[in-house]
């Protein structure tokens, strides 16, 4: 009996050891086939991250295929989402659009129209995105047709939504088109609308207001609209043309800028205003006797910048600065 239980402890322990030993070997073999698959794998596309889909166009271009990217973004549309869905499905379309241009032309009319449709949604953030997308796509001819017929619902909403980012989105949409002659009434309706963007304190929606305004210009039919259009804030462009003109006045008389010896051309606004033979400061003299205080005082503010002779530019200027009509933070 005394010699059958050691062996049998011996026995055991050996046991104990193939079963570590093997335990052990298991352990390592599944550590390795986890790292190696970790190796081979490579993350999934996202196509909320900007390189994910610059990723997508890169393949593209790389395989000669369609990444499928804009058709899934656009058969999701199609689905029930709330507001922020959408707004950020539209806003990921917009830049697969421009990131995938050959795969957006293969889009149809229809798509168009389905993106169009967002624009009578509730929410401004997914109008403003929908703008965004249909001016994504005006930039493929075959689509500007087809983005035309949403021109008069666009000058609907500019008119009738006091939204800065919305007349934004708008107003770069219907410049990078050329709008049909049966959007001109409408164009008639909005022009108080227009008239008090450019009034704003929003110097992007008011770059976008005066362009648009400038291509209507030159259409016969509704310069008389234009030119007979009333301000609710009498003498306000006037005034901020007086103030732009006695800054350029100030700014080239400065030593800076003197500095330099420039040279314009016949056609440039320095000879239209300050060349030999501009009479800028005989023809403010009748603002003078304008029935608004303020632009009296900034007529006269840039008749004596006008008469500050050159050689005071090394000198601080004399002339008081000008107070822009608009309220900063208003």
């Amino acid at each position: 009996m005394g010699k059958i239980i050691p062996q049998c402890l011996a026995q055991l322990d050996l046991r104990k050891s193939i079963v570590g030993l093997a335990t052990g070997a298991a352990a390592i073999y599944l550590l390795y086939k986890a790292i190696r698959a970790g190796i081979k794998c490579k993350p999934p596309l996202c196509s909320n991250s900007p390189i994910c889909i610059a990723r997508l166009a890169i393949e593209r271009e790389r395989h000669g295929r369609d990444s499928g990217e804009i058709r899934r973004l656009l058969n999701s549309l199609e689905c029930k989402h709330d507001e922020y869905a959408k707004s950020m499905i539209l806003h990921s379309i917009t830049r697969c659009v421009y990131l995938l241009e050959a795969e957006a032309s293969s889009c149809t009319t229809d798509d168009i129209s389905l993106v169009g449709e967002m624009l009578e949604d509730k929410d401004n953030s997914v109008k403003i995105q929908a703008l965004n997308a249909l001016k994504a796509f005006s930039g493929i001819r075959k689509f500007r047709l087809k983005i035309q017929e949403h021109s008069i619902k666009v000058l609907e909403l500019i008119s009738t939504i006091w939204d800065t980012e919305l007349h934004i989105a708008g107003l770069r949409l219907l410049n990078s088109l050329p709008l049909p002659d049966y959007v001109h009434p409408q164009l008639r309706r909005v022009m108080p609308a227009l008239m008090e963007i450019v009034q704003s304190d929003y110097i992007l929606s008011q770059v976008q207001a005066v362009r648009l305004l400038s291509y209507l210009a030159q259409k016969n039919d509704l310069l008389y609209d234009i030119l007979n259009c009333q301000s609710s804030q009498p003498g306000c462009l006037l005034l901020e043309v007086l103030v732009f003109a006695e800054r350029l006045s100030e700014g080239r008389n400065s030593a800076h800028y003197r500095a330099v010896k420039w040279h314009y051309s016949e056609q440039s606004l320095h000879e239209a205003l300050f060349g030999d033979e501009s009479r800028l400061a005989d023809r403010l003299l009748s603002l003078v006797i304008h029935p608004e205080e303020e632009v009296q005082i900034q007529a006269c503010k840039v008749i004596v910048s006008l008469q500050c002779p050159q050689d005071l530019g090394s000198r601080p200027s004399t002339c008081r600065p000008s107070h822009s009509y608009f309220k900063n933070g208003e």
